[in-house]
C-alpha cells in the first residue's frame, strides 16, 4: 500500500459509509461509483445542484465528492449544505478549474481535500480515508507541464461548445495557434 492510504481502510470508514457524489459528467459518474462501491462505500449520485442538495437535506451523507462546476450552479453550495446537516461529513472537491480562492472557500466551507481532473478513484479514497495531519505523499508520475497546459486548452475549448475562436480569444491566443495544438496528440 502506498503511504497516502490508511492501512485499515475499515476504520477509515467507520460504520456510516454512505457516499454522495455529484458530477455532471454521467460517465465518470457513473466509474466513479462503481470503483466508491468496490470500496465499501453505499453510493448514491447527484448530476446537479438542485438534486445533490435535496439528497443532502434528506439524507445527509458520511461522505462527499463533488464537482466545483455543475451545469446550474457551484458544487460549494452542496458542500456547505452536507456541512451544515452533517459536520462530521468528509467532503473532496474535484475541479478542472482549480485556483486557490476556491480552494481556501471549499476548505473553509468543510471539503477536507480539494483534487484536480483528472483525479482517478484511488486518489479520490485516499482523500476521503486519510487520517487529519497525514501528509500527502507526492505522486509518483505527475503530469507534465506540457500535458497540464494542453488539460487546461481542452477543458476551456469544451467549456466554449468547441468554438476555437471563442476558446482563442479566452485564453488570449492567436486562433491558429490554437487550431494546430487541437490538432496534435494529447502530450504525455
Amino acid at each position: 500500500m502506498t503511504s497516502d492510504t490508511v492501512e485499515d481502510p475499515d476504520a477509515a470508514l467507520g460504520e456510516d459509509r454512505s457516499l454522495l457524489i455529484v458530477d455532471d459528467d454521467k460517465p465518470f459518474l457513473t466509474r466513479l461509483a462503481r470503483a466508491m462501491e468496490s470500496r465499501g462505500f453505499t453510493v448514491e449520485t447527484a448530476e446537479s445542484v438542485e438534486e445533490a442538495v435535496a439528497r443532502a437535506r434528506a439524507t445527509p451523507p458520511a461522505f462527499a465528492v463533488v464537482d466545483m462546476r455543475l451545469a446550474d450552479g457551484n458544487g460549494l453550495d452542496v458542500v456547505a449544505t452536507i456541512r451544515e446537516k452533517r459536520k462530521d461529513a468528509r467532503t473532496v472537491i474535484l475541479t478542472g478549474y482549480g485556483n486557490i480562492a476556491t480552494a481556501v472557500t471549499a476548505v473553509k466551507l468543510g471539503a477536507v481535500d480539494y483534487l484536480a481532473k483528472p483525479a482517478d478513484a484511488d486518489d479520490i479514497y485516499a482523500a476521503l480515508t486519510r487520517q487529519s495531519g497525514e501528509k500527502v505523499a507526492p505522486p509518483e508520475n505527475p503530469m507534465s507541464a506540457d500535458r497540464v497546459r494542453w488539460e487546461h486548452i481542452q477543458r476551456v475549448y469544451e467549456m466554449c461548445d468547441r468554438n476555437v475562436s471563442e476558446t482563442a480569444r479566452r485564453l488570449n491566443m492567436h486562433r491558429r495557434t490554437l487550431q494546430r495544438i487541437l490538432a496534435k496528440r494529447a502530450p504525455r
